[in-house]
Formats: structure tokens, C-alpha cells, sequence
């Protein structure tokens, strides 16, 4: 139950399974990878539209949430996620741009993943003044009201 995934460009990713199934717990879970995946697509989207618009960002996460149906073959329902942007007067409409280029344009596994189940964006905007705080947060698209 160990495996190790080789890609096309010779990087080589560890594969493995939980021990009540008979793994060793000595590598990534393939759905975990798949989120994995997910969250890089989108994450090196995003940031490379930030820098475009020549926004200054110290520390950028991105993290993915999905839950996953209680039945085999215990497929994602749904996503969501989250856009943790820290920095100095990051714009938050530049920060809304680059999400929806990477949820509407460049990014194919979230254009994958958005047709077999809804995906949720939202992104929190951080001030880097010494202590990271919370500036702004939201959804992507806003909300109507």
C-alpha cells in the first residue's frame, strides 16, 4: 500500500494508506493529492496575478476544504477555498481579480473540479504591519444585496 507517483518532468511523490487498511501512513492519500493539486493550480494563479498588479505580498496560503460522501467511493461534495493574503495595502479588488481569473480562466483543475461539484471562494486580506491583522475578508463573487 506504498507507492511512489513519478510525473512526466521525473518529480516523484509518495503515495500511502491509513494502517486500518493496510498502509504504512508514509505518504500522501491519492484524494489528498488531488486536493493538493487543486489548491497549487489556483494558488500559482493567484499570486502571479498579484504580482502582475504589482501588489506587495509577504505570505500567501491557500487551503482547501472538502468533504467527502460517508459511502464508497467516498467522493468530494464539496469544496471551499480560502485565499490568505498577507501584505502591505493589498488591494482587495486586485485580490478579487485574480480569483476570478484562476476560478473563470487559467486555472483547469479548478475548471475540472467545478463541474462535478460546487466550489466556494473566499479570501482574507491581512496587513503585514510587524503582527499580521485581519483587514478584510469575503466571497468570491461578492455578495448581491
Amino acid at each position: 500500500m506504498s507507492f511512489t507517483g513519478t510525473a512526466r518532468t521525473g518529480f516523484e511523490v509518495p503515495l500511502g494508506a491509513e494502517t486500518e487498511v493496510g498502509g504504512d501512513e508514509d505518504g500522501f492519500r491519492p484524494m489528498e493529492l488531488l486536493l493538493t493539486g487543486l489548491a497549487g493550480c489556483t494558488a500559482m494563479d493567484v499570486i502571479s496575478i498579484l504580482r502582475k498588479k504589482r501588489q506587495e505580498v509577504t505570505a500567501f496560503e491557500v487551503k482547501v476544504d472538502a468533504p467527502r460522501a460517508a459511502e464508497h467511493p467516498k467522493v468530494f461534495l464539496r469544496a471551499t477555498i480560502e485565499y490568505h493574503v498577507t501584505g502591505r495595502s493589498v488591494d482587495e479588488a486586485a485580490v478579487q481579480r485574480a480569483i476570478e481569473l484562476t476560478s473563470t480562466r487559467y486555472c483547469p483543475a479548478q475548471a475540472m473540479f467545478g463541474k462535478v461539484f460546487p466550489i466556494e471562494l473566499k479570501y482574507y486580506i491581512y496587513e503585514d504591519d510587524g503582527e499580521p491583522r485581519l483587514v478584510t475578508s469575503g466571497d468570491f463573487p461578492p455578495a448581491l444585496g
